[in-house]
């Protein structure tokens, strides 16, 4: 049966979207996930959601139990898992406003558990596709038929946060052909990976960094722009659901690789 899980930010998880939601507690070996689970059903299918960064967005993104996250939704039956993420654009064609689809990361976080096996084995996992293909071109296809600007891929930088990028930084990045810059792809998709769950990210374009001149960071133009990309997610995902429910459960990728 496929359940679809949502990692929500900022506007995206908002449980006006499911039917006869009900929040419920979830205790995991690895402690609490970052806010209670809402468990209800869109167009008839299972979907569970909670905010990445609990409620009132108080969590940090390096302080964000992953872990437990994604065991919470790998304990609720889970099989796929739609996570929205605020990105500034590295490139001068990926605009404020637009999507991503990510398809390949990179890591330059230090801080955070990157696997459930510590203490007792080794999970050598492969990531050299690191999100759900299929699951990736279905949520592009349903944004092109919705008319909502998106790329169908990319590669992002994941940095610890919470600080944005210094100039220096954010030119590194642009020259290692990275086309975002992200604060929490990893390591939630490397864990997803381990959970066998199916894993795909729709990265919100809210600026451009700090590397393109005149256009350096600034709160309030981010969190403007944060809101009509939220509504242009919240359409991608409703309009995707019913049809990720009836796909079948292949993928070219194997995510098959849980012990857990």
């Amino acid at each position: 049966m496929v359940v679809i899980g949502i990692i929500g930010g900022t506007g995206v998880d908002d449980p006006r979207i499911m039917d006869k939601p009900e929040k419920k507690k979830v205790h995991t070996p690895y402690g609490s996930p970052s806010d209670l689970v809402t468990i209800g059903t869109v167009q008839g299918v299972n979907v569970v959601v909670f905010p990445r960064h609990g409620d009132h967005h108080r969590i940090y993104p390096s302080n964000v139990n992953y872990r437990a996250n994604i065991h919470a939704m790998k304990e609720l039956g889970v099989t796929h898992i739609i996570a929205p993420t605020a990105c500034g654009s590295l490139k001068e064609d990926k605009k404020p406003g637009e999507l991503v689809l990510l398809d390949q990361f990179i890591d330059r976080t230090t801080k955070r558990h990157q696997t459930f096996y510590e203490g007792h084995e080794i999970m050598h996992i492969p990531m050299a596709e690191p999100f759900c293909e299929s699951l990736r071109h279905l949520l592009y296809t349903t944004a092109m038929n919705l008319r909502i600007p998106c790329h169908k891929s990319g590669t992002t930088v994941t940095i610890e946060g919470p600080r944005f990028s210094t100039r220096a930084e954010s030119m590194m990045f642009r020259s290692w052909g990275a086309d975002v810059v992200n604060m929490t792809t990893v390591p939630e998709a490397v864990l997803a990976r381990e959970a066998g769950l199916h894993y795909a990210s729709i990265a919100m374009v809210t600026d451009y960094d700090c590397w393109k001149a005149g256009e350096e960071v600034n709160i309030e133009r981010i969190m403007a722009t944060m809101k009509s990309n939220a509504e242009n997610v919240k359409a991608i995902i409703l309009a995707a659901i019913p049809k990720i429910g009836e796909a079948s459960d292949a993928c070219s990728t194997d995510w098959k690789t849980s012990r857990m």
